[in-house]
């Protein structure tokens, strides 16, 4: 069964459960929700879809990109082998949801220093 695994410092610190999780965080300078909805496809995260509450600052919606619900929403379909989150005091934190619960990034994976890499990417129940 694959997981998703959140890495501080190459150590598991939590996991989520797969195939599919969400990301959200808040856009530092235009104070905007922005969300990710990620799965795993072939041990790699595939970005499924993407939303966004506005535009500007270098979160221009795509082209094809339509407005749902006040937000421009779209399928990127792009694939990655993982992704880095910075952790920051200057912003709010990300929130993950799976498997039916939202929490804050730090909530899941515990205390972090400032500007520590969060990776997160799907592993196997073994890790």
């Amino acid at each position: 069964m694959e997981l998703v695994c959140l890495i501080v410092a190459g150590v598991v610190r939590a996991t989520l459960p797969g195939p599919e999780f969400t990301l959200a965080w808040t856009h530092s300078v235009e104070k905007t929700s922005w969300q990710e909805t990620y799965r795993i496809n072939d041990d790699r995260l595939l970005l499924a879809e993407a939303r966004v509450e506005g535009s500007g600052a270098g979160m221009e919606a795509p082209p094809g990109a339509q407005l749902r619900d006040g937000r421009w929403t779209w399928q990127p379909r792009s694939v990655h082998p993982e992704l880095r989150l910075t952790e920051s005091t200057f912003t709010r934190d990300y929130t993950l949801c799976a498997g039916g619960r939202c929490a804050d990034l730090g909530e899941r994976i515990g205390n972090t220093a400032e500007g520590q890499v969060v990776t997160v990417r799907a592993c196997d129940a073994g890790n």
